[in-house]
């Protein structure tokens, strides 16, 4: 017998199984949905710190005399605080819950942003920056998580993208903030009035309900079982529900008792790490940090960097209407190899504008058009679906840990890229840094091809069952004889 409990992988329960998700109550739409909206802001937070410092980075390194290392520091602040908010939020999610941990990373945002507002040093900047990525650690590592375990297996892709819609509108939303407040050359205005809606959050937290299945790894069977309803509405789906996660529950264990002794666990934790390295490295968050930079290479002045900057936020919120309409009908695979191919494209043209053999209304059309699509194909495919599948391929008993380990490795990347950008332009040169980026994207596309499963539709334990019986990673869900111990 497994870590994971005894398994039953007949075709019989196969069938039962996904029978049983096509029967699902009307209300799921309604209560699920809401409870996943309201967790989802914490995905504009996200946007937010992401969004804003890319238009204060200038202001603030003419004000205090920051070089380009120290603003490359500035930048990476926030996902130091954030890979060191990710292990504090597991223990946290398991120990208080996961809507409680939401409400104190949205009270670290609050603080973190005010305190960077009133900064009179970079030393006092970082530390904001630092607090406020503990923050955001907190918060994608939560997030995700909680709507995964509310969300019905049919619309678990579409609501758990909902929180990626949230991340591009902060984004934009900072975009558009950083362009006004640039009239009047106030960095300060910029980086505290994203206070505003973490005290929004932390209101709308108030109102969430617990998970079910922390309910439940709580011994608190019937708070679980009310839950459920409330989520579900009444039926037969909320017993059977109940049962499989019970079932998932007979044996605790710790993350790291589980990821020693049990290789299908490993492999889980491997497959999550591993995605969320690719969505950090296909270069994202270079053009999020840096867009007004950029675009200020290929010859855009003053305040239309910073337009033209919206411009690229907007495309980004418009493309992942096209996740969320997508994830649940086409698969998770289909939109993440399309969209890797979009951005590698992206990526070249980005790399041909600065090139000489171009002139420099063609280098500006190059780098815009390479931004947008770019953007794009991230915000369909690679922002949202990572997620997903990041909160989906984890089993129950180690879901916090495998959760952990991933979100950690999205930060870490996350900085690494932040803060290795400029000095990689400064040696490589900008062309042959994004033919770089280009050139990873397409090295992607054969990764998710070879180990990526499609989970649309299955329900977290059946996803659970398949990887524990040794089921090769892209296997995962297929009808068909189990295959044995492959990745």
């Amino acid at each position: 017998m497994t870590l994971y409990g005894e398994i039953d992988a007949t075709r019989a329960e196969r069938g039962t199984d996904r029978g049983a998700e096509r029967f699902q109550p009307a209300s799921v739409r309604g209560q699920a949905g809401v409870a996943s909206g309201l967790a989802s802001v914490a995905g504009l937070m996200f946007g937010l710190d992401i969004g804003v410092i890319s238009g204060a980075l200038g202001p603030v390194a003419r004000e205090f005399h920051a070089g380009r290392l120290l603003q490359e520091w500035i930048v990476a602040a926030m996902m130091v605080g954030a890979a060191l908010g990710v292990p504090i939020a597991a223990r946290l999610s398991f120990g208080w819950g996961r809507k409680h941990t939401l409400l104190i990373g949205a009270a670290l945002f609050v603080v973190g942003s005010l305190f960077c507002a009133v900064a009179g040093s970079v030393s006092t900047l970082i530390a904001g920056r630092v607090m406020m990525g503990l923050a955001v650690g907190i918060s994608t590592f939560t997030a995700p998580l909680y709507i995964a375990e509310i969300a019905d297996p049919r619309h678990r892709g579409a609501m758990v993208a909902i929180y990626q819609l949230m991340i591009t509108i902060g984004i934009m939303a900072a975009f558009v903030s950083n362009a006004l407040f640039s009239y009047f050359d106030t960095w300060r205005w910029m980086l505290g009035i994203v206070a505003f809606p973490g005290i929004v959050f932390m209101i709308g937290v108030a109102f969430l309900p617990a998970s079910p299945r922390w309910l439940m790894m709580r011994g608190k069977r019937e708070a679980a079982r009310r839950a459920l309803q409330d989520l579900r509405g009444q039926g037969q789906s909320v017993a059977r529900e109940l049962r499989e996660i019970d079932a998932r529950l007979h044996v605790r264990t710790s993350g790291w008792a589980l990821l020693r002794k049990d290789r299908n666990f490993r492999r889980s934790v491997a497959l999550g790490v591993t995605l969320q390295l690719v969505q950090q490295f296909t270069g994202m968050n270079v053009v999020m940090y840096y867009a007004p930079r950029i675009l200020g290479l290929a010859g855009f002045i003053d305040h239309a960097r910073l337009w033209g900057t919206v411009s690229v936020g907007a495309v980004n919120v418009a493309a992942t209407f096209v996740a969320i309409g997508l994830v649940d009908r086409w698969g998770r695979r289909p939109l993440l190899i399309c969209g890797l191919v979009v951005m590698a494209i992206g990526m070249a043209l980005l790399g041909y504008s600065p090139s000489a053999e171009v002139r420099e209304t063609t280098a500006r059309a190059l780098a815009i058009g390479g931004m947008i699509c770019f953007v794009s194909g991230f915000a369909f495919s690679a922002g949202p679906v990572t997620w997903v599948l990041c909160a989906e391929i984890q089993p129950l008993q180690g879901r916090e840990f495998g959760v952990g380990c991933s979100t950690a490795a999205n930060w870490i990347a996350n900085m690494i890229v932040g803060v290795s950008f400029l000095s990689l332009m400064d040696r490589l040169g900008l062309s042959a840094t994004f033919w770089l980026y280009a050139g990873l994207n397409a090295l992607f596309v054969l990764v998710v091809a070879l180990f990526v499963p499609e989970t649309k539709g299955l329900t977290l334990e059946r996803i659970e069952r398949d990887l524990a019986t040794g089921v090769r990673l892209r296997d995962i869900g297929r009808a068909g004889p189990l295959s044995g111990g492959r990745t």
